[in-house]
């Protein structure tokens, strides 16, 4: 992009400063705005498509390009905070059911507003970085004092997550319609849990050491124009939510249609073997509802700031976002495929593969291959 801003590529695009692409992060572009994103991936695509473009007398695009194997990824902006929200309903319902019953599955407030909590952002990672199994405390017997050690219910969580673009002042909520333009990209996100630490700690406060080990992210960002097409209705919302919360722009799709994809490949094994096939649209509550309602109390976002969407389940059991769900907390082994191994969750020098895309016309919108390994750390 550098390169590309020295030719004059971006040169006529008003309120660019293209030093923004000097910078090993995105957090100074992500600051800008839509109209100029916009304006950006508009004049990349014309570079790439058109051969006959006037900077391709200047350049070409191998000379701007590096081959993907090339290429080292990195975390796309520097993250100054990090926030997990608990949006899909299949997935609150089924955790609901293991831990309260069928009667007292969803929380009272669930359907009122987009729960969430404020997450470690320093152990945030990109993917392709190895994590260590977790030690902390956890009770396996409910009749005993807790014991400490690593984790043995090490988990993934099936998630997107998005990055902010401009963000907003301190004590200047958003409404919907304006999150939707604060919102830069789309990443893919697994967010590790260890379930037995969870269990243990969570009362009152919510998720502590169970979750702030590691958080992955995929390097590509998808921007929100590139998922404009793959737009839809998201699950009807009962009750209806709060003004703050809902749409008044023309346009009320507030889901996206993107395929996800969990496979897993153990370590006695060669094989990746399928675990989940979920989707975004099944989310109930929207992304932009998700910055609407953080900023309703006048919290400041930042460009930068990232905001996860929670695990995402759909109804049938192969959309279930999370090995908790796929053995109902360890007490059904997940077969692997034809072969004699199985899970109940995630075990030493496993990989964990994460794929989304977007099915167009003849054409697909992808968000990479991003595979997650994890090693055990000693006991202390």
């Amino acid at each position: 992009m550098s390169a590309l801003a020295k030719t004059g590529l971006f040169s006529e695009i008003n309120g660019l400063d293209t030093s923004v692409f000097d910078s090993p992060q995105l957090n100074e572009y992500m600051s800008l705005n839509r109209t100029i994103w916009r304006s950006v991936r508009q004049s990349l695509q014309q570079f790439l498509c058109d051969e006959t473009h006037t900077v391709r007398k200047q350049i070409n695009v191998d000379d701007v390009a590096v081959p993907i194997k090339e290429v080292r990824m990195h975390m796309p902006a520097k993250i100054g905070d990090y926030t997990d929200f608990y949006a899909s309903r299949e997935h609150a319902t089924n955790v609901g059911v293991m831990f309260r019953g069928k009667d007292n599955a969803l929380m009272p407030n669930w359907t009122h507003l987009p729960v969430g909590y404020h997450g470690r952002a320093s152990s945030v990672v990109v993917s392709g970085t190895p994590l260590r199994r977790p030690n902390g405390q956890r009770r396996p017997n409910p009749d005993s004092p807790p014991v400490f050690g690593p984790s043995t219910r090490l988990d993934y969580e099936l998630e997107m997550a998005f990055f902010v673009g401009p963000g907003n002042s301190l004590g200047t909520p958003l409404s919907v319609d304006e999150a939707e333009d604060r919102i830069f990209g789309v990443v893919l996100m697994n967010d590790w849990s260890a379930r037995d630490i969870q269990a243990w700690e969570y009362v009152p406060l919510g998720p502590f050491l169970g979750k702030s080990f590691g958080t992955t992210v995929s390097p590509w960002v998808v921007t929100m124009d590139a998922l404009e097409p793959f737009r839809v209705m998201q699950p009807e919302q009962d009750p209806e939510p709060l003004p703050y919360l809902r749409c008044s722009s023309a346009d009320k799709r507030g889901g996206f249609d993107i395929n996800l994809n969990v496979h897993i490949k153990p370590y006695e094994s060669n094989e990746y073997f399928a675990l989940t096939r979920s989707n975004l649209k099944y989310m109930y509550w929207s992304l932009r509802q998700q910055l609407a309602h953080h900023t309703v109390n006048g919290c400041n976002m930042r460009p930068g700031d990232l905001c996860g969407t929670g695990t995402i389940s759909g109804l049938t059991e192969e959309s279930f976002g999370s090995m908790l769900e796929l053995s109902w907390s360890g007490k059904n082994p997940i077969k692997l495929g034809s072969s004699e191994i199985s899970r109940t969750f995630v075990e030493d020098n496993d990989t964990v593969r994460l794929t989304g895309y977007c099915q167009g016309e003849g054409y697909r919108v992808g968000f990479g291959d991003r595979r997650f390994r994890t090693v055990t750390l000693p006991n202390v």
